[in-house]
């Protein structure tokens, strides 16, 4: 069993009234994770499972009268796929201040209703922790530094969710079965998106600039969407975690870009089946921006099972000058350049570094990634 980093962080918060939120991709390990827990939870535990419809019909119109009654005599609530239950903000609220020790503990694969209707009515009540495909870290803890290290151009690939990592030869048609299941089937049955085949269109086109500029407007046009319905579409896949946006770092020159994005997908396995890529690295033209993604990924992954916080963003100007990657962490500016070839120019923008002179500045290479990775 691989261990989660995030595990020990959540075992120490058991103890406390607080609920404990847990969102992440699905297929990523989350009721795995709890399952390993259980042991450490106070027991009788009580599990709802918000992809059953009949715990979905129980919840809702939820009153604290009907909560104490579907709980009962239990210590700890699991709450899994919490996403898909109308009301699960009111429903752990009247849960939390009603019903006394009880730790409720809430898992969901997306942010739909999970982060947008609970930020307001649990503030104060709860604590809340990601689980993503797993780390180089994790790996490296699992086997060896030196087999990741190794293992680093199947990676690129094949990417870090669980199974496929422990299913040797079966790769791509997990993947692709993941991609196909997931990506389209859930989202399309949560939000009700009236053109399936062009959000396809718009993932795909996602995949295919990834770690590159977006431009709404371009996009529109690849897919035959209204720039405002792709961001809609973009917004809904990153509260899906299939992608992220890092948004441009502008402090200094005039010449910065201040209102542009990047894009980024949460794992590499899944951008590549999107498009069906497998070709190996040495095959490949987009090695470099596989490579800047899973860098970029595996640093967001690094910083989030270690409870670090920085703000996380990419570097251009009008005139093209680029850092691939930039961190400011409480006013400490970090700067990356992502090389997969050691061959290549290996500096950091000198426009950056003259605007930022205090700036600590890094090139990431197969060489050296695991200084930015491991602790």
């Amino acid at each position: 069993m691989i261990e989660r980093a995030i595990k020990g962080i959540i075992l120490k918060k058991l103890a406390d009234k607080k609920i404990i939120i847990l969102l992440g991709p699905r297929q990523t390990g989350k009721s795995t994770l709890l399952q390993l827990l259980q042991k450490d939870f106070k027991t009788p535990v009580a599990w709802w499972n918000g992809d059953e419809t009949d715990i979905r019909t129980l919840l809702e119109n939820p009153t604290s009268t009907k909560l104490k009654s579907l709980i009962g005599k239990s210590k700890t609530l699991i709450i899994d796929e919490a996403q898909r239950i109308e009301n699960i903000g009111i429903c752990l609220k009247l849960i939390t201040d009603n019903i006394r020790n009880v730790k409720v503990i809430a898992t969901g694969s997306s942010s739909f209703d999970l982060a947008n209707n609970i930020n307001e009515p649990l503030t104060g009540r709860k604590w809340e922790y990601y689980l993503f495909p797993i780390s180089f870290e994790e790996m490296a803890s699992h086997t060896s530094l030196l087999e990741e290290k190794r293992l680093l151009s199947h990676r690129l690939i094949y990417g870090y969710y669980p199974e496929v990592i422990t299913s040797a030869g079966d790769e791509q048609a997990l993947l692709k079965q993941l991609s196909d299941s997931y990506l389209y089937k859930d989202i399309l049955t949560w939000e009700r998106i009236k053109k399936p085949d062009k959000l396809e269109k718009l993932v795909q086109a996602l995949a295919f600039q990834v770690a590159q500029l977006i431009s709404y407007n371009e996009l529109a046009q690849l897919c035959g969407l209204n720039p405002e319905t792709v961001e809609k579409y973009i917004n809904i896949l990153e509260k899906a975690f299939i992608v992220y946006r890092l948004p441009a770092f502008s402090r200094n020159l005039r010449n910065e870009l201040k209102k542009s994005y990047k894009i980024y997908f949460y794992d590499n396995g899944l951008r590549n089946a999107v498009i069906n890529q497998f070709n190996q690295a040495n095959l490949r033209n987009d090695i470099s921006q596989l490579w800047e993604n899973w860098f970029i990924t595996e640093r967001l992954k690094f910083l989030n099972n270690h409870q670090k916080f920085a703000s996380r963003y990419f570097w251009r100007t009008l005139a093209q000058q680029e850092v691939d990657y930039v961190e400011d962490a409480n006013g400490k500016i970090s700067a990356f350049e992502c090389k997969w070839s050691v061959k290549s120019k290996n500096y950091i923008s000198r426009a950056f570094s003259s605007a930022y002179p205090n700036a600590e500045a890094n090139i990431v290479s197969p060489d050296n990634a695991d200084k930015f990775l491991i602790i």
